[in-house]
């Protein structure tokens, strides 16, 4: 039987989002019907709101959210109702031409629910990312529902589907941070700093976050970077070349996706270090560069898609960490709100006021 639930959808681009009744159809072969019980107000999920991920409209919003499995669809055989889950939107197929190479985090063919959510009249909603996790109940792939230890908090484990994610992983698998290496992370919101903490579990020696505000910064040191740069007033490659010696640092990460900040990671890096591009570009944005600076610097310019992870892996991993106390996951909890105050929260993201607003059903 469909299940009518409250949503938040993005009816049409640029305006205000709505909270609707929605219907979630009863799961289908391979899909799972998920309880949610908290979601992260993530930047994509306004950059789905601003029209910037296409336009596929009405949008059911909201992806970064752990809760529980109401019920499973036939040939599901590893998930049963009543176990905890974050939910991925990288659910790798197995069979795709990366899968079979042994790098499922790279697959081609991602799974999603076959069933639509619908509006009341029938309308069909596009669920960001797959998911539609600002909802009370939502459908998805088996395979996008990752079972995690039932003891972390849902507000704090949800956000490991999406934004922490991408940022430790962007740290430690793809920037592949190790043991006395030196890093820098331009950019301290929630994936920037995610990259931070990712970065210090790994064994990083020093660890330094830039940006244009200081309480942005000030933070990032509770992530446990150990030097901040105030890039508004000064040059962020000269800043770290003196607090690398010269020389630069291992790993720069751009947590911000803008043409310059690319640039500073590019000269501040070391001879031979990574760039790791993790925070999304304006597609109508290009780069620059010097084809010399490129050849003569040498290293190694990676872009880092969802952290590179796989989820079935990766997440239980973090809620570990997270439980023993090495990843505080509260930390990047700023509030607890309702359904009915996700527009607001997404006016406070655009001023800096939050890591994480997070919706709790």
């Amino acid at each position: 039987m469909p299940h009518e639930v409250r949503a938040v959808v993005a009816v049409e681009k640029g305006a205000p989002v709505e909270v609707r009744t929605v219907v979630v159809p009863d799961p289908g072969p391979g899909e799972v019907l998920v309880d949610v019980q908290a979601c992260g107000v993530c930047h994509t999920d306004l950059h789905y709101r601003e029209g910037a991920v296409g336009d596929g409209f009405p949008f059911l919003l909201g992806h970064e959210a752990a809760g529980t499995i109401e019920a499973v669809g036939a040939g599901v055989t590893d998930l049963v109702p009543g176990d905890y889950v974050v939910l991925a939107w990288r659910a790798p197929c197995g069979t795709c031409r990366s899968c079979r190479r042994g790098r499922p985090w790279y697959c081609f063919d991602s799974r999603n629910a076959t069933q639509p959510v619908t509006l009341l009249d029938g309308t069909p909603l596009s669920n960001a990312l797959g998911i539609g996790a600002f909802a009370e109940k939502t459908l998805v792939a088996a395979g996008q529902a990752v079972k995690i230890d039932p003891a972390a908090r849902p507000e704090a484990a949800g956000l490991i589907g999406c934004g922490v994610m991408a940022g430790y992983g962007a740290a430690v698998n793809t920037g592949n941070v190790g043991r006395g290496d030196t890093v820098a992370v331009i950019g301290c919101g929630g994936v920037g700093n995610a990259a931070i903490a990712g970065a210090c579990l790994n064994g990083a020696m020093k660890v330094i976050a830039i940006d244009i505000d200081d309480k942005k910064l000030d933070r990032a040191e509770k992530f446990g970077a150990t030097h901040t740069v105030n890039s508004r007033g000064t040059d962020p490659v000269e800043a770290v070349r003196a607090l690398t010696d010269g020389f630069g640092v291992d790993i720069a990460i751009d947590a911000v996706g803008h043409p310059e900040t690319y640039r500073q990671a590019f000269y501040m890096r070391d001879h031979a270090g990574v760039l790791v591009q993790v925070g999304v570009p304006d597609p109508e944005t290009k780069i620059d560069l010097p084809l010399i600076d490129l050849f003569s610097r040498g290293g190694a310019l990676k872009s880092s898609w969802y952290g590179d992870c796989l989820p079935s892996r990766d997440f239980p991993y973090l809620v570990d960490q997270y439980l023993y106390g090495l990843l505080d996951l509260n930390a990047f909890v700023s509030e607890t709100i309702g359904l009915d105050q996700v527009e607001e929260a997404f006016a406070k993201m655009r001023r800096g006021e939050v890591l994480r607003s997070v919706v709790v059903l």
